[in-house]
């Protein structure tokens, strides 16, 4: 299976695209049924309480790129935190950089906005960052020095996204001000996460 069917295999299986590509499958409606020989033919099997945690979970990690580690590690950090979990777990996720660069629409895609920031292209308050699990707060700004990185630069203002509300986003300047902790509601992606935040708690 080519690398790109293979990261599509997810957005197959829950009927739609994951990151919101032009070049998925179900986007073009190739194939908006599961992926394998028999997916064409074969009927959705409904799933068990488990397997529906289960793709939440898989839904969750594919559209921000995390490692198992890594949304074990933020699953228990929000539960640590007063609150509502799965909540403080979205804001978290959220505010990962790679997570802003991509929803400020600076990258394409998730993983352009990772390239963008371990290549070190990436700025918070002036100075270069490339870890892209680093947690942003309110009032932290994103930039890129589009002198030292031009081409960086061009695709960042060529991606056509509007950004949520508690970004606020300078496209000609290549600007992103963290405005406020997102709310649940405003974050642009489909998940269940209480059925993921079920996942991990039980």
């Amino acid at each position: 299976m080519k690398q790109g069917q293979a990261k599509h295999k997810l957005c197959r299986r829950v009927g739609y695209c994951i990151w919101g590509m032009s070049n998925c499958p179900t986007v073009k409606h190739e194939r908006t049924y599961a992926a394998g020989q028999q997916g064409k033919n074969a009927r959705r099997k409904k799933l068990t309480t488990y397997g529906e945690m289960m793709l939440e979970k898989q839904k969750l990690r594919a559209h921000y790129a995390l490692t198992e580690k890594q949304l074990r590690s933020a699953f228990l950090a929000a539960k640590r935190i007063e609150g509502k979990t799965n909540e403080i777990l979205m804001q978290r996720i959220e505010l990962r950089l790679i997570s802003a660069v991509y929803h400020a629409g600076f990258a394409p895609t998730i993983f352009a906005a990772k390239q963008f920031v371990n290549h070190r292209h990436i700025l918070v308050d002036g100075k270069i960052v490339d870890r892209g699990s680093y947690l942003l707060r309110p009032g932290q700004v994103i930039t890129i020095n589009a002198e030292k990185s031009p081409t960086i630069a061009t695709i960042a203002k060529g991606v056509e996204t509007a950004a949520p509300a508690y970004f606020e986003v300078d496209k000609d300047a290549l600007k992103c001000v963290v405005a406020r902790q997102p709310m649940l509601e405003e974050i642009p992606f489909q998940v269940e996460s209480m059925r993921v935040v079920e996942y991990y708690a039980r």
